[in-house]
């Protein structure tokens, strides 16, 4: 899922009662006496886990040798999982501290190193620098701070995401390494470390320079007790074996084993620059709560661009280190980037139809067919244009809950799946524009299962399999029920939204023909989310955005994220399913280790399988396309490289290879008050266009 307006008052400080002198304290960043502490932490926490795993591995063997049938299979894609922990855990601790200061003799002198020089350029060399770019944000974000509490708002995309540099970048149309921080980068012979030569030109908005020991900086910034931010703590304690500087401009990231995409993974790491975050301390959220850190990216937020509840204004760095660097130099055009708040969409277009704001998104039937049949569109002031990307399809769909009755049962599922007609809410809903989700995790490339079709709404095959589950007499609404008059019921638990309810209105009437009672459990988002976290939920619509360029079912599918050591259900987690099983725990674990394409490719291939096959995610829909609108003015690329905006982009605005040309806004500004229109401008971009292979339709 893609990622509250909070208003503060300064008061003054009123002491009372006895009055006590106090001096400033001293403020230092803490890091040198953090580091040893820290590495003895990671240092028990390693050996905490081994001695467990040996633990495990000794008790599922001896298991083994009782264990009969699937029970015994089961063991054993068990002990085979933990023969790969254990390996992991000795290769961790064999590295030695995981935050570490070495020397360059420690640098392999058989690398081979790479600069991913070769790609195609991004962008369009007619861009012109310069110019306003003007949007809106639905609330003002409770902080600007890159880490802790309240950071991960929906607006931290706009201002870090898409902005700051790793060390390597995917290029947004072939997936390939591009350079970012790094000038070279180079993998060991195992395939588990990445060693990152930093472009010595590299420098923060403030002119300082991004030097090796910064990386340490931001890990130790993320992962101490001055900040709320658990994931950070559990993703570098699970998902990075060490980190080491060697020079001022070398850096190496080890990963516990050998991935695809390695210097992608480890070169994801952003630096910190130390004498911004001298201050750091128990006091971090509120002393940075509005200070902007110097950046390595194209653009920063100046203290006098921060007004509070009303917008934040973006300005391009001066004399930016890449500005005229392959890959970025045609890129980041305008001087800013005003987000203005509006609460209302519906006040938003207003404001876009009057030229208040620069684009808009059209994606949603009625803004395209109805709202924007406006006079700006018919005179070409405004420019329409429907963009087909090549971004992985969101799993919108229905998860659901198989620790809850009768959603432990197969045909039972399988009936529902039979029973939800999301074609018609396309038809009806979306004016048949969008698509028939297939699968979860469909849309990347190779590494999905295109074989794999979505099962269609059929009163009788639903009516068969909730037969088969013993839901054979139909009571006076006719809603199936079992001999002992178990009812075929269960909840959907959605946020409470107009067009959300219209969807499910009509998923409900349609599954009431197949006997199938869909009970409408629509709450206030936060509580949605809540629930559905806590796994309360029997069924629950759920949309997550997972980034290319592979796929993610460990998350969603591993028995880590299901039960707890007592085979309690674990909240909190991404596992809405709770779902646990040894095969696919394996192959979850596949997936997030595969050091090869086709490793990755069989394992992924096999969980959309299963996933289809146990009938665990009813696919909703999916849309292979953006629609946007913008005044003429905003120029989009259409050159030999790139057509409109490269196509693995989620939303085109985030790569920012639009351009703001003031020259033919004057020109447009001036026929808007003379009357004068341009042609009309409807364009529809297939370059990309992903041409999505026919199959017959299941039974």
């Amino acid at each position: 899922m893609r990622r509250l307006l909070t208003s503060l008052c300064f008061l003054p400080f009123i002491v009372t009662g006895c009055r006590h002198e106090t001096g400033e304290v001293p403020r230092k960043l803490g890091f040198d006496a953090f580091l040893p502490i820290y590495n003895r932490h990671i240092e028990t926490w390693l050996k905490t886990q081994q001695a467990a795993t040996r633990e495990q591995a000794a008790r599922v063997t001896t298991e083994l040798n009782a264990a009969e049938g699937e029970a015994k299979s089961a063991l054993e894609h068990h002990a085979a999982a933990l023969r790969l922990d254990q390996e992991k855990w000795n290769f961790r601790l064999g590295l030695g501290d995981f935050l570490k200061v070495g020397t360059p003799a420690e640098i392999p002198t058989d690398l081979v190193w790479e600069n991913g020089m070769d790609q195609p350029e991004i962008g369009d060399p007619a861009a012109k620098k310069g110019g306003v770019f003007r949007r809106f944000i639905p609330t003002f974000p409770p902080t600007i701070r890159p880490i802790g509490e309240n950071s991960n708002s929906s607006f931290r995309g706009d201002l870090y995401d898409y902005i700051d540099m790793p060390m390597v970048n995917l290029h947004p149309e072939t997936m390939e390494m591009i350079p970012g921080l790094a000038k070279e980068w180079a993998t060991s012979a195992d395939g588990r470390t990445i060693y990152f030569r930093i472009d010595p030109e590299a420098r923060y908005s403030d002119g300082a320079q991004v030097k090796a020991r910064d990386f340490l900086i931001s890990v130790y910034l993320r992962v101490s007790d001055n900040v709320v931010n658990p994931y950070s703590k559990q993703y570098y304690r699970e998902n990075i074996a060490q980190i080491t500087m060697y020079d001022e401009l070398t850096v190496s990231v080890s990963l516990p084993e050998a991935k695809i995409y390695a210097p992608a993974i480890a070169g994801a790491i952003t630096p910190s620059p130390p004498h911004f975050y001298s201050e750091y301390g128990p006091d971090y959220s509120e002393r940075y709560q509005w200070r902007f850190p110097p950046t390595t990216g194209a653009y920063e937020v100046l203290p006098e661009d921060i007004i509070k509840g009303v917008s934040i204004t973006q300005t391009r760095v001066k004399d930016w280190w890449a500005k005229d660097r392959k890959y970025y130099r045609y890129r980041f055009n305008p001087d800013k980037l005003v987000h203005t708040v509006v609460r209302d969409e519906s006040k938003a277009f207003e404001l876009f139809r009057a030229g208040e704001l620069d684009t808009f998104f059209l994606t949603q039937p009625q803004l395209w067919y109805e709202k924007s049949e406006i006079e700006p569109v018919y005179k070409g002031y405004i420019e329409r244009v429907t963009f087909y990307n090549k971004y992985p399809k969101v799993p919108r769909g229905l998860y659901m809950n198989v620790s809850k009755a009768p959603l432990d049962n197969l045909d039972v599922r399988v009936g529902i799946q039979y029973a939800m007609n999301w074609q018609k809410v396309i038809d009806v809903m979306f004016r048949g524009d969008y698509q028939r989700l297939n699968a979860f995790n469909e849309g990347y490339v190779v590494f999905s299962d295109p074989s794999i079709v979505a099962r269609p709404f059929s009163i009788d095959a639903a009516r068969a399999a909730f037969a088969k589950a013993g839901y054979t007499q139909e009571g006076r609404d006719g809603i199936l029920t079992k001999p002992d008059g178990t009812r075929l019921s269960v909840a959907v638990t959605y946020p409470a939204m107009p067009q959300i309810d219209r969807i499910f209105a009509i998923l409900r009437e349609e599954a009431r023909a197949c006997g199938f009672e869909l009970r409408l459990d629509g709450l206030e988002y936060t509580v949605a989310y809540k629930k559905e976290m806590q796994k309360r939920h029997e069924m629950a619509l759920g949309s997550w955005l997972i980034n290319p360029p592979v796929p993610d079912f460990h998350q969603f599918l591993h028995s880590t994220n299901a039960i707890d050591e007592k085979g309690n259900l674990k909240p909190q987690t991404n596992n809405t399913f709770a779902w646990h099983r040894a095969d696919t725990d394996v192959l979850s674990e596949k997936v997030r280790t595969a050091s090869t394409a086709e490793e990755l490719k069989d394992a992924a291939w096999k969980l959309q399988r299963i996933m289809h096959d146990e009938a665990i995610f009813v696919p909703g829909y999916s849309v292979d396309f953006v629609r946007i609108g913008s005044w003429r003015w905003v120029k989009w690329p259409d050159c030999e490289n790139t057509r409109f905006s490269p196509p693995v982009v989620y939303d085109p605005h985030e790569v920012f290879v639009f351009w703001i040309d003031d020259d033919v806004k004057t020109e447009t500004q001036s026929a808007r008050r003379t009357g004068m229109s341009f042609p009309e401008s409807n364009r529809t971009i297939e370059d990309y266009r992903v041409k999505a292979p026919t199959f017959p339709a299941a039974p």
